[in-house]
């Protein structure tokens, strides 16, 4: 059913090897995909050798530090969309994920069988408000991600406190056309390998739109939909990633994705989403196993019909 299409899943990775094993068995059950992967630099040598073997699954041979709410997060993607592409072989899409998301619902080839040239992103709504993590310049230091009341995080607050206020303290003044509107959402995608394409073509002719987000505050939510976004793909996007998560609420956990447990099953299911994030063994490693087991038998399922 799904033999005309293929798809390169591209993995972000930098814990729990085993799990992101169960996860790439998952996408590569029915042989109809490659997975490519990164491993953050600073993991690498101890996740690398305990990364399945398998023909259809590729790590990168270059490793960067990938860090939350920096552009280290654009070129790591850039390394991987480069890999899919310099590989010589016929995709229909390329789909983003981390190694901490899981296959939840079966049926996503069927899906994206049907819906072939078609981009799946997820948005959010765009105000002069938010717009201040890419309308200013944010030093290295002030992007990461603090888990309590760090200094930093006291700078990035007053900083925005006086952007709302209408004060641009050190504003981003690269160049971007007046005609380029910005767009936002989650990072994690699926678009059309021609659309990967294009990304990479436009970015090898249009070098002032790589640079202007090198100091911004999470780039990796902009980048990608405003360039798609300007692009003759906009048709294109479907407003949905198919990607279930929840953000936390605590100072801890505020604007990340907490970690699922068994009872968010039945809050996945009802979303009726083909992905979840994010799981890890160390905290629950049940949920993981039900959803592991959940597509593994629909798979062998199917597999029966068709024969």
């Amino acid at each position: 059913m799904t033999a005309e299409l293929r798809i390169a899943y591209i993995l972000q990775i930098h814990k729990n090897p085993e799990q992101v094993n169960k996860f790439i068995h998952q996408l590569t059950a029915n042989n109809d995909a490659d997975v490519y992967i990164h491993i953050d630099r600073r993991q690498r040598e101890q996740i690398k050798s305990k990364i399945v073997k398998n023909p259809n699954v590729k790590i990168l041979d270059q490793s960067l530090i990938c860090e939350w709410g920096d552009f280290s997060q654009i070129d790591t993607t850039l390394l991987l969309l480069k890999e899919v592409l310099s590989a010589s072989k016929s995709y229909d899409f390329v789909c983003f994920k981390s190694g901490q998301d899981l296959l939840v619902k079966d049926g996503f080839h069927e899906f994206l069988s049907k819906n072939k040239g078609q981009i799946f992103m997820h948005f959010n709504d765009i105000t002069w408000k938010n717009k201040g993590v890419i309308l200013l310049n944010w030093p290295k230091v002030t992007r990461k991600r603090y888990t309590n009341a760090h200094p930093f995080r006291i700078y990035r607050r007053s900083i925005k406190y006086l952007y709302d206020k209408g004060i641009k303290l050190f504003p981003n003044t690269n160049y971007w056309p007046q005609d380029f509107e910005f767009y936002c959402g989650s990072q994690w995608f699926t678009i059309s390998f021609e659309a990967a394409k294009y990304i990479i073509d436009f970015l090898e002719e249009n070098k002032w739109f790589y640079h202007y987000f090198e100091k911004t505050y999470t780039p990796d939510e902009w980048f990608f939909h405003t360039l798609l976004m300007n692009s003759h793909f906009k048709s294109k996007v479907v407003k949905d990633n198919h990607l279930f998560l929840r953000s936390g609420i605590t100072l801890r956990e505020r604007n990340s994705p907490i970690c699922l447990t068994k009872d968010d099953i039945p809050f996945i299911e009802e979303s009726n989403k083909y992905f979840a994030r994010k799981f890890d063994e160390s905290i629950d490693n049940e949920v993981i196993d039900y959803f592991v087991n959940k597509i593994y038998e629909s798979t062998l399922k199917n597999h029966h019909l068709i024969k």
